[in-house]
């Protein structure tokens, strides 16, 4: 009989060095591609319904997934409720609040928001493996934490309105934090790709009967539909991919800091396309956050 594993669990990345150049790359490519992913919410919710555009974009990542065949390798049965957990806890829930945030603040506030990720996952990191980041990390996480504080503070004093989709951002950041320690060894165990492709399908189906229900209250227009298309095959598919692979080899903390690529990409999206009004303190918090990504990113040897 196989032994069983508890369901929450994480484990340290295969590289415990420096970053070398496939790291970067894959930080890089999930950084980018979730920052840029904001600015297509916001072109999506010009037509459609928050929970529409979150269903599309998890369905069309499952489809995308399905075209590579190593996604289709086998899992143990014993590890299909983790898979389902990360299905809820990384895709369902956390993009779910996504939309719903950008009907209160900018695009470019939830993409540099997005920077804090790092620090719940350092927090739940350290309960689960009962001892907490390397020096250089906590002093980065340090750094990135008052980058959050800056980028957020403008949005908070705008209203009620705005503090709402801030919380919303920050309930997913949590849920973030969560996922991608669970995602470590899994990982490790089986690649990216077969993990993701059954929690985004899982996802899917969660996701359906809000997303149906979603669909009489939207309307349609070309560019909204593109804008989930590339939310669907980028940022839930070749996304997830990249910063699943990240995650099992450098581990869950550092592999978090894919989000401080995105209040850079964000930040330019909404200033130069969707011309958003950024306030000058959210651009040093966003600054402070990537100081915060390079100090995080040395190696965890103290």
């Amino acid at each position: 009989m196989a032994k069983s594993t508890p369901l929450v669990s994480t484990a340290e990345g295969s590289n415990q060095d420096s970053f070398h150049g496939f790291d970067w790359m894959l930080l890089g490519v999930a950084g980018g591609v979730w920052g840029a992913s904001f600015f297509f919410i916001a072109e999506a919710l010009d037509s459609f319904q928050p929970m529409l555009i979150t269903w599309l974009r998890v369905a069309l990542g499952f489809a995308t997934l399905s075209c590579v065949p190593r996604a289709h390798s086998p899992i143990d049965r014993q590890d299909w409720p983790k898979v389902a957990l990360i299905a809820l806890v990384w895709m369902a829930f956390p993009l779910s609040m996504f939309p719903l945030a950008e009907q209160h603040v900018s695009s470019s506030v939830a993409g540099m928001l997005n920077g804090g990720t790092p620090i719940f996952a350092a927090v739940v990191a350290t309960v689960l493996l009962r001892r907490p980041p390397g020096k250089r990390q906590r002093l980065g996480l340090i750094v990135g934490t008052l980058g959050i504080a800056l980028i957020g503070w403008p949005s908070l004093r705008e209203g009620s309105s705005s503090a709402i989709g801030v919380g919303l951002i920050l309930l997913a950041l949590c849920s973030y934090g969560l996922a991608i320690n669970i995602v470590v060894p899994m990982q490790q165990k089986y690649g990216a790709l077969p993990v993701l492709w059954r929690a985004a399908g899982i996802a899917a189906l969660m996701l359906a009967p809000f997303g149906i229900a979603a669909v009489p209250a939207s309307s349609f227009s070309w560019h909204s539909l593109f804008a989930n298309i590339a939310l669907g095959v980028l940022g839930s598919a070749v996304a997830f991919v990249a910063a699943g692979t990240l995650a099992g080899r450098v581990g869950s903390t550092r592999a978090a800091m894919t989000t401080y690529v995105i209040p850079v990409v964000a930040l330019f999206l909404g200033a130069a396309v969707r011309s958003e009004a950024i306030a000058v303190l959210s651009v040093v918090g966003c600054a402070t956050v990537l100081s915060g990504a390079f100090l995080a990113s040395r190696s965890e040897k103290t």
